[in-house]
């Protein structure tokens, strides 16, 4: 396990607009984290902010949001910003649901939504 923190980003195909945006907003907090993203997500991230790392994971219908699962079960994600799109039926929605599971069970800080996330990212910087 390494010291620094890991922050997971995450977003359902309509909030990657988002989420790319808040990552710009946010550069300057974000680049003092560890970041892991699923595939598309980091790749929309890493485009809007090329100063930071990202390690990208699948795709999050191909296991990403697996990948990042077992990572909060081994305590190597800190915190997860998920942005979610309740409006949109998800193929993979018992992958989502079981990512959100660990983020409880493991008692981290999780964002569903930006107003969340930009809350979280200002008090719970490394």
């Amino acid at each position: 396990m390494t010291s620094q923190k890991c922050v997971a980003l995450i977003a359902h195909d309509q909030k990657k607009d988002d989420i790319a945006a808040f990552a710009k907003a946010n550069e300057a907090v974000l680049a003092r984290w560890k970041i892991v993203a699923t595939g598309t997500t980091g790749g929309r991230v890493q485009e809007a902010c090329p100063s930071l790392n990202v390690i990208r994971m699948k795709s999050g219908p191909l296991g990403g949001d697996q990948q990042i699962g077992a990572m909060i079960a081994t305590g190597d994600v800190h915190m997860l910003i998920f942005f979610t799109d309740p409006l949109t039926a998800m193929p993979h929605d018992v992958d989502v649901k079981a990512l959100m599971r660990l983020a409880t069970v493991y008692d981290i800080p999780m964002a569903l939504n930006r107003a969340t996330a930009e809350r979280l990212i200002d008090f719970h910087h490394p």
